[in-house]
């Protein structure tokens, strides 16, 4: 059937559904309609008028509860965006128009299945990627020792000589300082000495800008903060001024996040957030995805269980926990235990197993782990100044590299009064991004006051918020792992981290 044919009979169906009668089936000249309500929706299964009805009608009936199962409710919103697992649990239950003899749990068997094979190609094209980057670092070494020689000799012979030209025995030609032009001899006033290896950042107060764009600012967007990189090329991969934190998590998503070594039971947990706040204050929208693995190492530990500490947080019935079908049933309030439904059986052995996953989305406030309040007030001369504080408010969760981008108005550069942590300038995005290590419960806030030209309080908003956590928002951590036959404790590790998706005040 074609795309436009479809599409059709989609569109005439809502005219032929008959009131106040309890049928749930059309038929049509050319196809059947079996349908079902859903709240506000209907399930519509569309066959041709020779095929079993019966068998249609259970067909159907499977893909309702396979939506119920899926979707927190039956609106649009929810199965839009649950759409891609619905489409792979659909595709499971019809293949080329066929039904497949297959159950729901079977169907929730097949999409929570890891596949063997990519991990082993992302391990791979991970370590292409390493392996290009030290090589990209030992030619970037390699060059620079040539320029130095190379400069050694101009030193010798003369400025002007011809090996400065020519490139000498060697060959290449050095490549000038990027600061020697005459049209800009301002441009590194605030640099350090050529020889230091740590890149020239804007921050700290020691470097003031003012409202006006000067012409060091100027240069500074025309360069696109590609003139402050590193004289010393030994360190390419460190800009002066900061790349977008996207790009920052992407290479390294653990950050500073210290390593763990693991033991014969090894147990992750992943947490991703995806949050934005409002302006205003309160929080707009909030999402919040985790997953538990667990890997064992030695085979006489297979036949363990593994016990949660009681959670703090009381999250109600809207966090949905979901466990592997060899788990046994996960109930968050009562003994918060992950075994085997079968005792006899045991935990598969040097595979990373996902025996627990779970899911919150609302707009209560009180879960959000990091509360950021920024207030623009308009000054009378044509400028704006700018406060803006965090504060931490689950204090399960450590925040390491933790970085606040504020955007600022078109050609203005702000003052900072006073800060907490480090800042400095982001050309790409024309923003100021406040950096600040380590948020713990010992240090849970920072403040940060800064003046810029400009009055439009919008022009500071979308602010953007990157950290990584280590921990869990929800309370699922380990107590104790112990063995099923003796009882006796079992040595583990545990590697607990939180990541952000997107967490923004809009």
């Amino acid at each position: 059937m074609s795309r436009t044919r479809i599409e059709s009979l989609l569109a005439s169906f809502p005219k032929l559904i008959p009131t106040n009668t309890q049928h749930t089936s059309i038929d049509t000249p050319d196809v059947r309609y079996v349908y079902q309500p859903l709240e506000d929706l209907y399930i519509v299964l569309i066959t041709n008028k020779a095929s079993n009805i019966l068998q249609d009608i259970d067909t159907l009936h499977l893909f309702a509860r396979v939506v119920s199962d899926m979707c927190r409710s039956a609106d649009q919103r929810e199965i839009l965006r649950s759409a891609f697992e619905l489409l792979g649990a659909f595709d499971e239950i019809v293949s080329l128009g066929y039904r497949e003899q297959v159950n729901l749990m079977q169907v929730r068997s097949v999409l929570e299945m890891e596949s063997h094979e990519e991990k082993i190609q992302d391990i791979i094209a991970r370590n292409k990627e390493a392996e290009a980057k030290e090589e990209l670092k030992r030619r970037a070494k390699q060059l620079e020792m040539q320029r130095r020689e190379q400069q050694r000799r101009t030193t010798t012979t003369g400025a002007g000589g011809g090996n400065y030209l020519g490139g000498g025995v060697t060959g290449y030609s050095p490549v000038p300082q990027r600061f020697d032009s005459p049209s800009i001899p301002q441009a590194r006033t605030s640099s350090p000495a050529p020889s230091s290896m740590r890149p020239p950042a804007f921050k700290g107060s020691g470097m003031k800008l003012g409202s006006k764009k000067t012409k060091q600012a100027e240069l500074l967007d025309a360069l696109g903060g590609e003139a402050l990189i590193s004289e010393d090329m030994s360190a390419p991969a460190t800009p002066a001024v900061s790349s977008t934190p996207e790009l920052v998590i992407q290479k390294d998503s653990r950050g500073s996040l210290p390593a763990v070594t693991p033991e014969s039971v090894h147990i992750i947990t992943k947490e991703h957030i995806n949050l934005a706040l409002s302006r205003e204050g309160g929080l707009e929208s909030m999402e919040l995805k985790g997953d538990m693995n667990l890997r064992v190492a030695d085979p006489d530990l297979a036949r363990i269980k593994v016990t949660l500490l009681p959670s703090s947080t009381d999250f109600g019935s809207e966090l949905q926990f979901k466990q592997h079908p060899n788990v046994g049933k996960f109930v968050a309030n009562k003994e918060r235990i992950i075994a085997l439904k079968d005792p006899a059986r045991g935990f598969p052995v040097n595979q990373s197993l996902a025996v627990l996953k779970w899911r919150y989305a609302g707009k209560d406030e009180s879960y959000v782990p990091l509360s950021i309040n920024c207030w623009p007030t308009p000054s009378n001369d044509g400028s704006c100044d700018v406060n803006i504080e965090y504060e931490l408010e689950n204090e399960a969760v450590t925040l390491h590299d933790l970085v606040i981008s504020i955007p600022l108005p078109d050609g203005s550069y702000p003052t900072v009064a006073s800060h907490t942590g480090e800042w400095q300038l982001n050309p790409s995005s024309h923003s100021l991004d406040w950096s600040v290590p380590l948020v713990n419960a010992e240090e849970r806030s920072g403040s940060m006051e800064f003046s810029v030209g400009g009055d439009d309080v919008a022009a500071f908003f979308p602010v953007k918020v990157h950290f990584v956590g280590q921990g869990n928002t929800v309370g699922v951590r380990v107590g104790s792992v112990t063995h099923v036959d003796s009882g006796e404790e079992v040595v583990f590790s545990e590697d607990a981290t939180v990541t952000i998706d997107d967490y923004s005040v809009v």
